[in-house]
């Protein structure tokens, strides 16, 4: 008897989560034909992290839409719509000053930004309202990473061209003891001074 209970607890639970998100989704979007996450989320004013956050089943490449299948957008007391679609050579710094918001605010609703706001890519949603309104992480955070075929908002520059940068002008640069050969004779001495 105990164990058919449990058996019959454990199949009604997805039930009863998926009624309970559905309570409280404030917001819902059928998916048309060749819709993609970025545009759904600039169309609709929610946020890309938002958007992953809300609708779990969606992959984290985005390739998984089915055209009427129903997306919610938000949820109750969770729902940023105060947004920003990020263009080329934003930086995190020039986004809160355009928006007048602190940065704080904005790892707060954007939580999928890295510590050095390096992955924000071009056309990326970004929730920008002076109050928390996204809803909480879950324990695998949606993918930090610029999804592969978008552009960064600025280009990164790789470490091995820093170094042949790096390189090429030290090189280039006289060193100290054949620059003080030459201009030595113009200097005064300490006693001349």
């Amino acid at each position: 008897m105990f164990a058919s209970s449990v058996v019959a607890a454990l199949v009604a639970l997805p039930f009863l989560a998926q009624s309970a998100s559905a309570a409280d989704c404030t917001r819902s979007y059928t998916i048309q034909d060749g819709d993609i996450c970025d545009n759904i989320s600039a169309n609709n004013n929610v946020s890309t992290y938002q958007l992953a956050v809300t609708n779990p089943t969606i992959d984290g490449t985005c390739n998984n839409l089915q055209p009427g299948q129903t997306l919610c957008l938000g949820y109750e007391g969770q729902d940023c719509q105060t947004t920003y679609v990020v263009k080329g050579g934003d930086t995190c710094d020039q986004i809160t000053g355009a928006h007048g918001i602190n940065a704080t605010m904005l790892w707060a609703n954007n939580q999928q930004i890295n510590a050095d706001c390096t992955n924000i890519y071009i056309g990326e949603v970004l929730c920008v309202a002076s109050e928390f309104g996204a809803p909480p992480a879950p324990s695998s955070l949606p993918i930090t990473a610029i999804p592969a075929g978008a552009t960064p908002a600025v280009p990164v520059v790789s470490t091995s061209s820093v170094v042949a940068a790096t390189t090429s002008v030290a090189s280039a640069t006289p060193t100290p003891a054949a620059a003080d050969e030459d201009d030595d004779d113009d200097l005064p001495f300490c006693d001349e001074l």
